[in-house]
C-alpha cells in the first residue's frame, strides 16, 4: 500500500462539503413540496397524489441516506486526517478509503434519488396529457 499524506484526505473536503450543500438545497425544497401536497391533498384526495405522497416519501428517505453517508465520508476523512497527523499510516488510509466508499454511496443514493425524481415528473406529464 502506498503512503498517502495529511493533505490527500483534505482534497475531498471541498467537494463533499458542496455535495452535501447541494443534499440540504434539494431536502430543503422537497420539504416546500410535502407541505404544499398537504394542503392540495386535503382539499383533493385523488391516485395522482397518492402516487406523488408515496413518491415523495422514498425520496426523502434517499435524501436523508445519502446525508448521512455524506457526513460519515467527511467524518471518517478528518479521522484519516487524524491518525495520518499521529503518523498512524495504516488506520489514515483505511480511514481514507472508507471515507471515500462512503462517497461512492452516497452518489450511489443521489443518482437512484434522481431517477425517482423522473418517475415522478412523468406521474404529472402523463396527468396532463390524459
Amino acid at each position: 500500500m502506498h503512503e498517502i499524506s495529511l493533505t490527500t484526505p483534505a482534497l475531498i473536503f471541498s467537494a463533499v462539503s458542496l455535495i452535501l450543500l447541494a443534499y440540504t438545497n434539494r431536502f430543503l425544497a422537497y420539504t416546500q413540496v410535502v407541505r404544499n401536497l398537504y394542503s392540495e391533498f386535503k382539499q383533493n384526495k385523488d391516485n395522482i397524489l397518492i402516487d406523488q405522497i408515496k413518491n415523495l416519501r422514498k425520496r426523502l428517505y434517499l435524501i436523508r441516506s445519502m446525508q448521512i453517508l455524506g457526513v460519515l465520508s467527511l467524518f471518517f476523512s478528518v479521522v484519516s486526517m487524524l491518525t495520518l497527523y499521529l503518523n498512524l499510516q495504516l488506520i489514515g488510509a483505511l480511514s481514507f478509503a472508507l471515507s471515500l466508499l462512503l462517497m461512492i454511496g452516497s452518489l450511489g443514493l443521489s443518482i437512484r434519488e434522481i431517477q425517482i425524481s423522473v418517475i415522478s415528473l412523468e406521474l404529472h406529464l402523463n396527468d396532463m396529457e390524459d
